[in-house]
C-alpha cells in the first residue's frame, strides 16, 4: 500500500472518528447559568473573554455611587433578625416563581418533536403531538421515552408485545418498521401525576444516540373575568382618586369633569380629619380612619371599580378641553398587551425605566430609576412609547392593577413604589396628547405638614424595602 492510500485511508478514520463524537454529543441538554462554575461544561464558552461579558443570574450586583446599603436603615439591634427572617421568605417567594430551563437544541437529529407549546391540564391524559423518527435503514428501531411529573401510555390496542412501561415514567418501543413506529409514536398519551397550578415537566426522547428534551407545560386553566364595556365611555371607564385636607381643590375637580364626563363615575377615598360629605350624581365616597395615606386610599377607590378601565386622577387636577378619556381607551382596547396608559399634567409628562439586578439570595438585588427613560414606539402608535413608570395620570386595566396593589405601608410620599412591585407584571407606556391640567396651587401649611417626608419616614420607607423587595439598594 502507498503511502498516499494510508494517508487517505487514515485521514477518513479521523474523520470519522470526529463524526461519530459529534453526534454523540448532538443531543439537547438543560443548562443552568446561574453561576459562572455552570458554565463549565458548556462547549464553546469557556473562554474567559466571554465569561467577562456575561451577567450571571444569582451573583451579587454593584450599587452605583453614592448609594447607601439599604441595610443601614433597620436598626443594628434588630439587623440580626430581621436579616434571618427577610432570607428565610425570600427563599419561600422563589419557590412559588415558575422558572423555564434553558433548553439548548441540536444542531441535527432525526428526532421530531413539539418543542413548544405543549400543554396539559392536571391529571388529565393528553396525546402528545409531534412525535417522530425520520430514519432508515435500520433492522431495529428503539426509542425510550422518560418524564418525572407524569406518566406515559400508548392509546389503543398496538403491538403490545414492543411496548413495555405501559403507564409509567419510563415508555421504551422497539419495533423493525420506522412506519410502524411513528404510527405508535403517533398514539402517545401523558397525564400528570401531580395537581398544580402551573409547573413543567421535561420529557426526554432518546433514540440511538440522540436524546431531545421537550417541555410539558401542566397548567390549570382560569375561567374568565369579563366587563360588559355597553354603548358609551360611561360604562368603560371609572374615575378614581383619594383626597386629604383638600375639599376645595376636590370640588373643583368634580366640576371640571362634569364639564366633559357629566355621567362618568367618581369614586372618593376620603381619609380626612373632619369629613365633608361630597354631593352629586354618580358620586361614591368612601370614609376611612383618618390619615391612613395615599395608598390606602388607591386600593379601596380601586376596590370598588366595576368598570373595565379606571382613570386615576389627584385631588387638585382639573379636566382641560382636550382632556379626552376615548383616546386612552381607544389605544388600550387596540392593544391589549398594554395595562397602564399615561398622559401629561399641565403639560409635564413624567415617566421613567427601571434598571433591575436580582442580585444574589444573601444581599439581594440593586434598583435604579431612570428619569425620562423609555424603550420603543407603540407599533402604529407613534405618540406613545413603552416605558415603566408615569404620571399620576393614567388609565388602567381594573384586574391588572389589582393584581399588583399600593402598599398601604407606604403613607406619605409614594408613587414609583407602585411601578416597582409592578415591575415585570404592568406593561406601562405613556402618550403625548392627553392632558390633564393642575388647579394652581394654595398654600396649606396642615396639608404641606402631612405631605413631606421626615428623616423617620425615609429611613422607614427604605428598611421596608430592604426586606419586603430584597433590595440591597435603590436609587430615585
Amino acid at each position: 500500500m502507498d503511502k498516499m492510500k494510508l494517508f487517505t485511508i487514515l485521514s477518513f478514520l479521523l474523520c470519522l472518528t470526529i463524526l461519530i463524537y459529534l453526534i454523540k454529543s448532538n443531543q439537547s441538554a438543560v443548562y443552568d447559568i446561574r453561576s459562572k462554575e455552570h458554565y463549565d461544561n458548556i462547549p464553546f464558552i469557556k473562554n474567559a473573554s466571554i465569561l467577562q461579558k456575561i451577567r450571571f443570574m444569582g451573583s451579587p450586583c454593584l450599587c452605583q455611587n453614592n448609594i447607601p446599603d439599604l441595610k443601614s436603615s433597620v436598626s443594628k439591634d434588630k439587623l440580626e433578625a430581621t436579616d434571618e427572617r427577610r432570607t428565610k421568605e425570600y427563599k419561600t417567594s422563589q419557590m412559588r416563581i415558575h422558572r423555564d430551563k434553558i433548553l439548548i437544541a441540536p444542531s441535527n437529529s432525526p428526532l421530531q418533536y413539539p418543542a413548544h407549546g405543549f400543554s396539559v391540564v392536571p391529571l388529565k391524559i393528553t396525546s402528545i403531538p409531534g412525535l417522530g423518527v425520520n430514519s432508515q435503514g435500520r433492522g431495529v428501531y428503539k426509542v425510550t421515552l422518560r418524564v418525572s411529573l407524569g406518566v406515559l401510555s400508548v392509546d389503543g390496542d398496538l403491538m403490545n408485545q414492543v411496548i413495555e412501561g405501559q403507564g409509567g415514567k419510563v415508555l421504551s418501543l422497539s419495533v423493525t418498521s420506522v412506519e410502524i413506529l411513528n404510527k405508535i409514536l403517533a398514539k402517545i398519551t401523558y397525564t400528570s401525576s401531580i395537581y398544580h397550578l402551573k409547573t413543567t415537566d421535561m420529557a426526554h426522547f432518546i433514540y440511538e444516540d440522540y436524546e431531545a428534551m421537550f417541555p410539558i407545560e401542566i397548567k390549570r386553566p382560569a375561567v374568565p373575568v369579563l366587563y360588559d364595556q355597553g354603548n358609551d365611555i360611561n360604562s368603560q371607564v371609572t374615575i378614581t382618586t383619594k383626597t386629604f385636607l383638600r375639599y376645595k381643590e376636590l370640588r373643583a375637580l368634580i366640576k371640571s369633569i362634569r364639564r366633559r364626563y357629566p355621567d362618568m363615575k367618581i369614586i372618593i377615598a376620603d381619609d380626612n380629619f373632619d369629613t365633608e360629605k361630597v354631593e352629586g350624581p354618580s358620586i361614591e365616597q368612601y370614609f376611612m380612619p383618618p390619615s391612613q395615606g395615599w395608598f390606602a386610599g388607591r386600593n379601596l377607590a380601586v376596590s370598588q371599580v366595576t368598570t373595565k378601565y379606571f382613570l386615576w386622577v389627584d385631588d387638585d387636577y382639573e379636566f382641560l378641553d382636550q382632556t379626552n378619556i376615548e383616546k386612552f381607551v381607544e389605544i388600550m382596547e387596540a392593544v391589549p398587551d398594554l395595562d397602564v396608559l399615561g398622559g401629561s399634567v399641565d403639560g409635564g409628562r413624567f415617566y421613567f425605566t427601571l434598571e433591575y439586578e436580582e442580585g444574589d439570595e444573601e444581599e439581594g438585588g440593586c434598583l435604579s430609576r431612570n428619569q425620562g427613560g423609555k424603550y420603543h414606539n407603540i407599533p402604529g402608535f407613534d405618540h406613545c412609547f413603552l416605558t415603566d413608570g408615569v404620571v399620576n395620570f393614567f388609565l388602567a386595566r381594573t384586574d391588572s392593577v389589582r393584581k399588583v396593589g399600593f402598599d398601604p405601608q407606604l403613607r406619605r410620599v409614594a408613587h414609583s413604589e407602585f411601578f416597582m412591585d409592578g415591575l415585570g407584571k404592568l406593561m406601562v407606556a405613556s402618550c403625548n396628547g392627553f392632558a390633564v391640567g393642575h388647579q394652581t396651587r394654595q398654600k396649606n401649611a396642615k396639608y404641606d405638614g402631612f405631605r413631606h417626608p421626615g428623616q423617620t419616614d425615609t429611613e422607614f420607607k427604605l428598611a421596608h424595602h430592604y426586606f419586603k423587595n430584597h433590595l440591597k439598594c435603590v436609587k430615585y
